[in-house]
């Protein structure tokens, strides 16, 4: 099962995000999308679980969510300072917030940040993460690096 995994979206979901989620089952969005419309426009790629930002105060997103994808249990939270101690049941937490690119893995668990779709940082170019699922384990997760071009300063 290949899942999607984005976020800090604001307000725009870039052309090259449509192709860089091909193929995707499920999308993971940690917040920052700002218009209802983006989440409309991403399920219509894939069914997305999504959770608040810190500039989607007019959205009736939950804080965080905890789900199981592929028998992969996954902790969303948009901010790292909102991550606490996850359960232990959680194999993966995706936050958002930074926008720059995390992959790391801390005891048993793997931390996730796709960084930002429109407004990376730090060096970082636009980009998301495509994740792949068998057997209830998280077997590959790549950094999709997504065409400058497709910065969404709205």
């Amino acid at each position: 099962m290949k899942i999607g995994i984005v976020s800090d979206l604001h307000r725009h979901v870039p052309e090259s995000l449509h192709e860089a989620l091909r193929g995707c089952e499920r999308i993971i969005c940690a917040g920052d999308v700002e218009r209802e419309s983006v989440l409309w426009e991403l399920q219509t790629i894939a069914p997305i679980t999504a959770v608040s930002g810190n500039n989607d105060w007019s959205l009736d997103l939950p804080f965080s969510v905890t789900t199981t994808i592929g028998g992969v249990t996954f902790f969303i939270v948009h901010r790292p300072e909102d991550i606490g101690i996850p359960a232990d049941n959680v194999d993966v937490v995706v936050h958002g917030h930074t926008h720059i690119p995390r992959d790391q893995t801390i005891g048993n668990i793997r931390y996730l940040n796709p960084g930002s779709t429109s407004r990376p940082r730090g060096g970082s170019a636009p980009s998301c993460m495509t994740a792949l699922i068998a057997n209830g384990k998280l077997l590959e997760v790549e950094l999709v690096e997504l065409p400058e071009e497709s910065h969404g300063w709205w």
